[in-house]
Order: structure tokens, then C-alpha cells, then sequence
């Protein structure tokens, strides 16, 4: 499998494509450690479902948000009039919304060095959920939210999807929570437009003949997808990450954005071949 990527403003790409079974299919810089933004949040999340699994947290368990916490930007939570949810609702955001106030919600409860335990016994080295989410990142935070390589998320994906990252009752709801997601502007965008994909109308409860979930990330200087999508018996995972210098409201960061985006299409078109 070989892919045609778009290189214009500097950009960086790790790229990887797989079977089911972990095989790569494709890969361009993979082994590359780049900033993903919020793809970390699905360290987050496989760490919550083993959580749940094992009993030492409770599905019902009231979340309650506060000011310490508090932060904008993508999700739902903080345009909601209710200020208390249960744990796995909160985690359900982050998954369909990349909610960033149920993510800093989650991560008080679940601790971030649980999340980080979890990533190494995963025996993922390059790839890492550094922090909370913050609107202001100053010098004294970690420098970004999150980072990893295709290889090392792109295995994560195959693991996930055949059940073997957390075992199969904690990675059956990790996949439940990102088939939710309604972003579907990168890798996503070319199995709803060629592969006739509804964008926000693809949960595994609907037991659809395609299966997708998916989780992507958005920076300044920062596009990231990985994921999987299941169709005739047939699996195949994925994770693309883009990175570049932004320049922020300039003509060139909107090319450069653009032409990730077709890069990103492009990936989907080499994941709906390899069905």
C-alpha cells in the first residue's frame, strides 16, 4: 500500500495502515512521535473501561464539574445546564464529542498516572497522554495535551479491535464510546463520502453492515484520525497524524490545513481498498 501525501507548508506525516491481526498494510514515518492533540483522551478511555471491568469504579458513579476543571472548546458539557453526570455518560462524551470538560472530569477521577501505568503496560513508549486539557497551556504545563507514532496507535487500534489491549468486555466499550464520534472530517471523510458512512449515525448499537469508531484530534499545527472499520467480515485500523509550524489566521495555515485534509481523505480511500 502506498500513499500520495501532501508535503506543502512543512508538514510532517506518521501514517500507518493494518489488518486485523496487526499486519501493516502501509506506513509513511511511523515510527515518527508527533503531537496527536486528542487522541490521547482514548488512553483515557481505555484505562476508564478497564476500570469498569474490574469493578474498582462504578458506571453510576455521579461526576460532578467544577470551575478547577473548566475549559472550553470542543464537546457539549460545558454548554449544559446540568452539573453533575454519571461516569460512564461522561466518558461517552469524550468519546462522541471529544469533550474537553468531561475529559479534565474523567481524568481527576480515573488520575493520570493511571492513564500513563496503563499506556506502559500497553507497551506503548512514543505515545502518551501528558496532561489535562487547558485553554492557556503556559511554561510550566507539558508542553502539548498528547503524543504518539502511527505504528504504536495504529497497533493500539488492531488490539482494541480484536479485543487483547484491556481484554474484551473493557475494549468492547471502548469501541462503543468512539463509534459515537461525530467527527468524520479526516480519515473518516472517505467512508462516508465513497463508502456511504451516515456521519453521525454510525454507533455499534445500530449493528450497521459497516462498523467504524474512531477518534480524531484538532491543534493549531495539529490533525490526527485513528481508528477501524469493519465491513464483510474484514478489519482494518488505522492512524494518521499530520503536524507543521502554525500561522495561525494566514493564508498559508489554511493551505496547509487543507491540503492535510485531502491527505487525510486519501488514507480513508487506501482503508476502503484494503476491505
Amino acid at each position: 500500500m502506498e500513499f500520495e501525501l501532501p508535503a506543502a507548508g512543512g508538514v510532517t506525516w506518521s501514517v500507518c495502515v493494518r489488518d486485523a491481526d496487526g499486519t501493516a498494510l502501509g506506513a509513511v514515518g511511523d515510527d515518527l512521535p508527533l503531537r496527536t492533540a486528542s487522541v490521547g483522551k482514548v488512553l483515557l478511555l481505555v484505562e476508564t473501561a478497564r476500570a469498569l471491568a474490574a469493578g474498582e469504579v462504578s458506571p453510576d458513579e455521579p461526576l460532578t464539574r467544577d470551575l478547577e476543571q473548566w475549559v472550553g472548546d470542543s464537546g457539549l458539557w460545558h454548554t449544559l445546564s446540568v452539573e453533575t453526570l454519571p461516569l460512564v455518560d461522561v466518558a461517552a462524551l469524550v468519546g462522541a464529542v471529544s469533550d474537553n470538560l468531561a475529559t479534565n472530569v474523567l481524568l481527576a477521577r480515573i488520575g493520570l498516572a493511571e492513564v500513563a501505568a496503563r499506556a506502559t503496560a500497553l507497551g506503548l513508549r512514543s505515545t502518551a497522554l501528558h496532561d489535562r486539557v487547558r485553554d492557556v497551556r503556559g511554561a510550566d504545563h507539558p508542553a502539548t495535551l498528547s503524543t504518539g507514532s502511527a505504528d504504536e496507535l495504529s497497533l493500539l487500534m488492531s488490539r482494541l479491535a480484536s479485543s487483547t489491549a484491556a481484554g474484551p468486555e473493557a475494549d468492547g466499550r471502548v469501541r462503543q464510546w468512539l463509534s459515537a464520534n461525530v467527527d468524520q472530517s479526516m480519515v473518516g471523510a472517505a467512508l462516508v463520502e465513497q463508502g456511504g458512512l451516515d456521519p453521525i449515525a454510525h454507533h455499534d448499537s445500530l449493528d450497521l453492515p459497516v462498523r467504524l469508531w474512531n477518534k480524531t484530534g484538532t491543534d493549531a499545527g495539529v490533525r490526527a484520525d485513528v481508528g477501524a472499520v469493519t465491513a464483510g467480515g474484514r478489519t482494518v485500523t488505522w492512524a494518521a497524524v499530520a503536524n507543521w509550524e502554525p500561522a495561525p489566521g494566514t493564508s498559508l495555515d489554511h493551505l496547509t490545513v487543507w491540503a492535510v485534509l485531502r491527505g487525510m481523505r486519501h488514507v480513508g480511500e487506501r482503508v476502503l481498498a484494503a476491505l
